[in-house]
């Protein structure tokens, strides 16, 4: 009928809010956040050889455990970056000392100032760097396998190269070359506050973590590295550059390795060539203990830092405890296990309280 009424729609269901726009209660938060089950283990350890070990708690000691940390810490960080992009590097433990060798030999040989041999030493670890990467997005290959590559040629080569040019398996001292103690100052120093000595490292350490984690929560760039490893297919699709992405997170790593590296030589003036095997796993270690999952797309540099700061607790608090160092390779084990548990267990908790 042309007079009758029309009939009346249903009322459109009202547009469901946006998650972000949610508010979320503190301990909801907290359950979500990657680095939750490191720090309930950082307080765990902390107290615990505060109890067994009476020396622990002096700050002497506190800045040796720092120091030790740091040095785990340096390449925690750029590796958990790694890692949360989906991503994997062997070769990062002789990498370290690759830098050293390359900033030495090459300060030795070729100049008489040691910043040039820092430079190149910087240009050698991120080309190091961006030759796992490209193989990487050029070929397909399991990120496993390349670094694991690169670490046998880096090792054949730190031997090989420092036989070739010195003579022996260490390289010659550079103390006394011009460049040496400025360079020491940025990489090897130590600043007194009472009677505490605070070693470079640590601010290096720390730079690093506020870096990486600006990165991974303020910049595109962050959401690029959630994203490719997560999913890299459905990252690629949606425009995320992933192969460049996991490039510049090799580089990274490249960087970490030089700032360590320089570490290193400016410490001690001279670099035993086969060093640095075996730290490569400290630096996974650590990470995951962070938080960062093995199979990408979830962690924080946050919790590579704390993570490594529970490597150098049980390091140090093991000696201040007189026990048999034999055994740390064991804490460190059960650390690993004990952590990742606990990290899966945050996170199912975290998943049920959306």
């Amino acid at each position: 009928m042309s007079g009758s009424l029309a009939r009346p729609t249903a009322p459109a269901d009202p547009p469901e809010p946006d998650e972000r726009l949610l508010h979320r209660s503190t301990l909801r938060s907290l359950l979500g956040r990657p680095e939750l089950g490191a720090v309930v283990g950082a307080v765990a350890v902390f107290v615990f050889f505060s109890v067994v070990a009476d020396s622990f708690l002096q700050l002497s000691s506190l800045s040796t455990v720092l120091y030790a940390s740091s040095t785990i810490g340096i390449m925690a960080v750029p590796v958990a970056l790694l890692m949360i992009g989906g991503e994997f590097d062997l070769s990062t433990g002789v990498a370290v000392t690759t830098s050293a060798l390359v900033s030495s030999m090459f300060s030795y040989q070729m100049t008489a100032n040691v910043w040039v041999g820092v430079g190149v030493s910087l240009l050698t670890s991120l080309a190091i760097g961006f030759f796992n990467g490209i193989v990487l997005v050029r070929t397909g290959l399991p990120s496993f396998i390349i670094t694991l590559a690169t670490f046998l040629m880096l090792t054949g080569m730190n031997l090989g190269f420092t036989k070739l040019i010195s003579g022996k398996v260490s390289t010659k001292t550079i103390g006394d070359m011009e460049g040496f103690e400025s360079a020491r100052k940025i990489f090897a120093s130590q600043h007194t506050i009472g009677d505490v000595n605070i070693k470079v490292t640590i601010l290096w350490w720390l730079g690093l973590v506020a870096v990486a984690t600006w990165i991974l929560l303020r910049t595109r760039a962050g959401n690029w590295i959630f994203a490719a490893g997560g999913n890299a297919h459905a990252a690629r699709a949606v425009g995320v550059p992933v192969a460049r992405t996991k490039i510049a997170l090799y580089m990274g790593t490249g960087f970490g390795a030089w700032v360590l590296g320089q570490h290193l030589l400016f410490s001690f003036d001279s670099v035993q060539s086969g060093e640095g095997v075996g730290n490569e796993l400290l630096y996974i270690i650590a990470a995951v203990i962070g938080g960062c999952l093995m199979t990408g797309g979830y962690g924080s540099a946050i919790g590579a830092a704390v993570g490594a700061l529970i490597f150098g607790m049980t390091n140090k608090g093991i000696v201040y405890a007189q026990w048999d160092a034999d055994w740390f390779k064991f804490f460190l084990g059960a650390m690993l296990l004990l952590a990742t548990l606990l990290n899966a267990w945050v996170r199912k908790r975290a998943e049920a309280s959306k």
